[in-house]
């Protein structure tokens, strides 16, 4: 009956694919380009332009990040529950706009920012920003937070949308259009790092502003004018509920003892082990871990079921398939735990690096008068990735299969495994790169800026090695947790699952923001002070030798962690179950 009801809704919506992907296409390419255009060299501005101390530029860089990305979690939720992905993506396309025009005009009027530093020598000159004009440019951040939490969870899953998923041309649209997702998000990034950000710091940064405002307003009329032929899919309600709906069972039921099972072909001996005809979930096996949990699913006396055979009071009875997507959702966190402390390294590679390039010698050769920006270093990070993904696909994978007989190669936590240990070798080569940079700065300075200091001889190039390893450890770690989350959530929850790549990085971003405080604060007025305005009169290497030590932690807690992991199907230790053309 499930089934016909849903073959039904989809006969029911006329699914336009090819003709909705001009406009969804473009909404992305050109979303993409101002979004990313706009926060890529975001720490630059607020140091150059706003006068911002390095650290307070780093933490609300990093505040800013972690809201966005807590953000999409909110974005899913409600687009899931209440309002849908249209809507969701609507209001959210118009709101990156207005903070893209905000900030765009925070360059533009000279009231909307302070003066421009003097050239004194200890930088006595700087005006910071006035309250004022510091309100005008956290609303700018907000209404970016806004859009960025609707659009990030949503726009994958619209263009999704638009192709029946029923039909082999539907199937083969779903798979082109992801492609094209990809794509677009590899090309925003290329012309942002480049072209944006050199109009940015060396033209002008109300023309770089604006140029990114003037592609979302492209953006959001490409989007509003394909409506009429959109697939706009209602919402269903949120499975967070029946999560919520075990706990407060299992509380309810905490005084009752579990029955016991006899039998290996029984497991769920009394116990309400339903799977409804109209739950996408394919069925889970019972499973040993939290134990405590399948008290929600014990039938008691006085629990009665309706006609089809579902539980009359839903907060009272829940079935074992419930309960075992939660104990899904409470195996996964450990692991997120992980995550969220080696998504450090990146955090810290994403702002102190574009410092540390800011002091270097950025010109491409001696006689160049063009100087690399400083946030454009960033792209070797993504060329890295870029070009190792079909390396390690076509090359390393097949070699792998022949020795581990594993059909990726290696396990999804073996991957994430790897991306922790090149993380320790990413922060030790961070270090000993800047302990150079320092060291001939001080020796031998090229130059030097008013804001900044002295400017070390040593090209912005060796700052390669360290992001060329970022990005092979982000090939290897960040792409193992979105397979991870995809595969180990349960279907009906793979939105908010995608959304927790998302909300690793928030938490990331605001406790490498504690982090940096603590550090500044334990290490202010003495002879070591790791942190300073000016990288040459600190230790910034002493932070990322800290790091180091803590991804070796980390790299153990999640040995552990992997070992004790159960994946959905049986597989433990790290050993995935064997799957099977219909499995997950």
């Amino acid at each position: 009956m499930e089934t016909k009801d849903g073959e039904a809704q989809h006969e029911e919506n006329n699914y336009r694919g090819i003709r909705a992907m001009p406009f969804v296409i473009g909404n992305e390419i050109f979303e993409k380009l101002g979004s990313v255009g706009t926060s890529t060299n975001l720490l630059v501005y607020l140091a150059t332009v706003f006068n911002t101390k390095s650290i307070t530029a780093t933490n609300m860089i990093n505040i800013f990040n972690g809201t966005i990305n807590v953000a999409t979690f909110v974005g899913a939720f409600l687009s899931d529950t209440y309002f849908g992905r249209y809507k969701t993506l609507g209001f959210a396309c118009v709101s990156s706009f207005l903070g893209m025009l905000v900030l765009a005009l925070t360059a533009a009027i000279p009231e909307l920012h302070p003066p421009k530093c003097g050239y004194g020598i200890e930088n006595m000159n700087c005006t910071g920003a006035s309250p004022w004009q510091m309100f005008f440019l956290i609303s700018g951040l907000g209404f970016l937070v806004v859009g960025g939490g609707g659009i990030r969870p949503c726009n994958l899953a619209f263009g999704a949308d638009q192709f029946n998923p029923n039909t082999p041309s539907g199937k083969g649209g779903i798979n082109s259009f992801f492609n094209w997702y990809y794509f677009t998000y590899t090309f925003a990034v290329m012309v942002s790092v480049t072209g944006i950000v050199y109009v940015q710091s060396d033209v002008s940064w109300a023309w770089g502003l604006a140029i990114p405002a003037f592609l979302m307003f492209f953006s959001c009329f490409l989007f509003f004018a394909g409506s009429s032929i959109y697939v706009k899919v209602r919402p269903d309600g949120s499975p967070l509920t029946e999560v919520v709906r075990v706990v407060v069972a299992a509380i309810r039921k905490r005084k009752m003892e579990l029955p016991s099972s006899s039998s290996e072909s029984d497991p769920c001996h009394g116990l309400f082990d339903r799977l409804s005809k109209s739950s996408i979930n394919s069925k889970l096996p019972r499973t040993h871990q939290f134990r405590c949990f399948d008290k929600a699913a014990i039938i008691a006396p006085e629990d009665r079921f309706n006609e089809d055979g579902s539980a009359a009071s839903p907060w009272r009875l829940c079935s074992i398939q419930q309960v075992e997507v939660v104990k899904c959702l409470l195996r996964v966190m450990p692991i997120s735990a992980s995550c969220i402390v080696y998504n450090l390294t990146l955090v810290q590679q994403q702002t102190y690096a574009v410092f540390q390039a800011m002091q270097m010698d950025r010109g491409l050769s001696n006689s160049s008068q063009f100087k690399i920006p400083a946030a454009s270093y960033g792209l070797l990070t993504m060329v890295a990735l870029t070009m190792w993904i079909p390396i390690y696909d076509r090359a390393v994978v097949p070699v792998l299969r022949k020795i581990t007989r594993k059909e990726g190669g290696v396990t999804v936590l073996q991957k994430m495994g790897i991306g922790i240990l090149l993380a320790i070798i990413t922060n030790v080569v961070s270090g000993l790169v800047e302990g150079r940079r320092r060291s001939l700065a001080l020796a031998n300075p090229s130059g030097f800026d008013a804001i900044r200091g002295s400017i070390s001889p040593l090209s912005g190039l060796w700052l390669g090695p360290q992001l060329v390893l970022a990005g092979l450890s982000e090939a290897f770690n960040i792409i193992a947790q979105v397979e991870f989350y995809y595969k180990q959530f349960p279907e009906n929850m793979r939105s908010i699952g995608g959304s927790l790549t998302f909300v690793g990085f928030a938490v990331s971003s605001y406790l490498s923001s504690l982090l940096i405080s603590i550090v500044h604060k334990a290490t202010r007025g003495t002879e070591t002070e790791w942190l300073t305005q000016d990288l040459n009169k600190g230790k910034l290497d002493y932070l990322y030798y800290l790091l180091a030590a803590f991804q070796a932690a980390n790299l153990v807690y999640f040995v552990v962690c992997a070992r004790w992991y159960k994946y959905r199907g049986g597989g433990t230790g790290g050993r995935e179950p064997i799957v099977t053309s219909q499995g997950d």
